[in-house]
């Protein structure tokens, strides 16, 4: 069979983009692994499927998927791409677009300068719809690991995430403390690990390890975790500046229950086919 995609990146997170609304389209796992291949197929960090909606009022149903074939919730670096591909692709001629995803409905909103503002909902906070292993629900944690003892933040922004502060992330030991923390058992469902660098109030250097794909050059939901994390522990101040190694977000919380506003470019690579 051969495969329509498009290549996108946000901050250097980069997507296949499947459209499997004008006809259908069904992927098995091992075919996603074959497409992210960066060797033998394409090549990316996660695959998006742009399908038609079951919800009322909704316009587009969003699927992620990570390298390694499994199915996840929610990607924001993703959601802009799918915000400009089925606007360019001309599924639509909204500029505030609603979408369905795994863990609830998004609004985003096509810019005039390109870049796109994702509502990401609010965070939440509470174990076990993290999901997370805790006794009662804290600030931060300590959390074991093989090599030493760690301190995180937990929170889900529709997928969880662990956050540590570290003095510089270009030194944190990311390629050791990653894998460990992504597999630990007090995530039951694996958990996306960060490493945030404070910068000052309103700024932050990020690094982050995924489930299923590993470090990414940017990390959407990664970036909305880490600049709520640091405003709930009083070390940052909305909005927040997240500087990824692969571009620039906008991070913008006003506490509490309200939505996180995300804020950053969607940007077109190239187009093929492949042979599934």
């Amino acid at each position: 069979m051969q495969l329509k995609f498009t290549k996108m990146q946000g901050a250097g997170n980069d997507f296949v983009v499947i459209d499997a609304y004008s006809e259908n389209v069904a992927l098995n796992a091992n075919q996603i692994k074959k497409i992210a291949n960066r060797y033998f197929g394409v090549g990316c960090d996660q695959l998006l499927m742009v399908e038609k909606s079951t919800s009322a009022n909704v316009d587009f149903k969003y699927r992620i998927f990570n390298a390694d074939g499994g199915e996840v919730e929610q990607c924001g670096n993703g959601a802009r791409c799918f915000a400009r591909f089925v606007f360019e692709k001309n599924l639509t001629t909204k500029s505030d677009i609603k979408v369905e995803t795994a863990s609830g409905i998004i609004v985003l909103q096509l810019q005039n300068d390109g870049q796109v503002i994702v509502d990401m909902g609010a965070p939440i906070f509470e174990p076990a719809r993290i999901p997370f292993e805790a006794a009662s629900q804290q600030p931060q944690y300590a959390l074991n690991l093989d090599t030493e003892s760690v301190t995180i933040s937990a929170v889900s922004m529709g997928n969880p995430h662990a956050v540590i502060v570290v003095d510089n992330v270009e030194t944190a030991n990311v390629a050791t403390l990653g894998p460990q923390i992504e597999s630990h058992i007090d995530f039951p469902q694996r958990v996306n690990a960060g490493f945030m660098q404070i910068v000052n109030t309103h700024e932050i250097n990020l690094r982050v390890y995924e489930r299923g794909s590993g470090e990414t050059l940017s990390c959407g939901t990664g970036a909305c975790a880490a600049a709520v994390s640091g405003i709930s522990i009083g070390h940052l101040q909305s909005p927040v500046l997240v500087n990824t190694r692969g571009g620039k977000l906008s991070i913008a919380w006003a506490g509490n229950s309200q939505p996180v506003m995300m804020t950053g470019p969607a940007e077109f690579v190239f187009e093929g086919q492949i042979e599934i």
